[in-house]
């Protein structure tokens, strides 16, 4: 493999951020809000599934005791 000077490698570095496309703040804050909603999905989700199989576990326990 070859070597590359560090003024090259800064220079290719350099050209590949020219080509990032960042977002605008408005995407950010729309994205962060999206995440936050699908979150809290989830967790309200994961929390009835849980309760369910709790229940579930504990009715066969006090069958068995």
């Amino acid at each position: 493999m070859a070597k590359t000077s560090p003024g090259k490698f800064m220079r290719e570095v350099r050209a590949e951020v020219s080509k990032v496309v960042w977002p605008t703040r408005a995407e950010t804050i729309q994205t962060a809000i999206m995440v936050l909603i699908m979150t809290t999905i989830l967790a309200i989700f994961f929390l009835g599934v849980d309760t369910v199989f709790s229940g579930i576990v504990q009715w066969l326990l006090s069958l068995a005791g």
